[in-house]
């Protein structure tokens, strides 16, 4: 927890919950027949799944690397040309140089942050995506499950080994890692800029003031930071999670006034 830790962590963070104001909603009618709820298995399993195939096989690390640097860059100029509130058309071209600076500089801070943007952006795409195709309560589901999955893995110690492993993989010598941001000397997996994505593109759905909870869940995300004094991995979910369990209860409270209201006028209805 030093000092520059601390402040290169607080910009990773910070972009982890602008995710949740960012992300948009709706997706093309084309795609609407594929909605199911089946679709938010992808948040628990994409922690589960991949940390227990690194173990078992850490090559799977390599893959995973190649699919972040084909998938990543188109997803984040979806992202700016479609996915995000305030897309247009025009800004998709930005992604190409956000991936020629992340490539050319990847140890300068410039190029970091570049690699950073365009994973988060791809994660914009795919919440909006994902919110889109599945029901909002499964979808919170989802959330809270991957949360509770990740820290499972994280505080049994089975998660740092083949999250180092993902991480000091490379397609090819010379070329960007996409598969997680890094920052200095602070990083994020790419699951957790994937949930907030996710739960920006739900309260996108449901009409939330997203920007107020993106502030909360980088507050929550902030004070979670504090367990770095007694461990040196975090998972870094639990604080998104957070954030939509204290918005549910919030909204569970202010319809039951609501709900008591129109039980008292219904009984005094003659």
């Amino acid at each position: 927890m030093t000092l520059d830790f601390v402040l290169h962590d607080a910009v990773l963070l910070a972009i982890q919950a602008s995710l949740v104001g960012l992300t948009g909603a709706g997706i093309p009618r084309r795609l609407q027949r594929y909605a199911t709820a089946r679709w938010a298995l992808i948040l628990p399993l994409s922690i589960a799944v991949v940390v227990g195939a690194i173990a078992l096989l850490p090559n799977v690390a390599d893959v995973l690397t190649w699919v972040a640097l084909i998938l990543v860059p188109p997803g984040a100029a979806l992202a700016l040309g479609w996915a995000m509130r305030g897309a247009r058309p025009p800004l998709a071209l930005l992604a190409a140089p956000l991936l020629a600076l992340a490539w050319a500089s990847q140890t300068s801070a410039a190029g970091e942050l570049a690699g950073a943007a365009l994973a988060a952006l791809s994660c914009v795409t795919l919440g909006r995506l994902l919110a889109g195709a599945a029901p909002g309560p499964w979808l919170k589901a989802g959330i809270v499950a991957m949360a509770i999955v990740d820290a499972i893995l994280v505080f049994s110690q089975n998660l740092q080994q083949p999250n180092a492993v993902l991480n000091a993989a490379v397609p090819a010598p010379g070329l960007p890692q996409l598969q997680y941001a890094s920052f200095g000397p602070a990083n994020l997996g790419y699951g957790d800029l994937f949930v907030a994505g996710v739960l920006g593109g739900v309260m996108a759905v449901e009409g939330a003031r997203a920007w107020r909870w993106a502030l909360v869940t980088w507050a929550l995300a902030e004070a979670w930071t504090l367990l770095f004094y007694v461990t040196d991995t975090i998972p870094a979910t639990v604080p998104v999670a957070v954030a939509l369990i204290l918005r549910e209860l919030l909204r569970a409270r202010r319809a039951q006034p609501d709900a008591v209201g129109g039980e008292v006028a219904h009984g005094a209805h003659p």
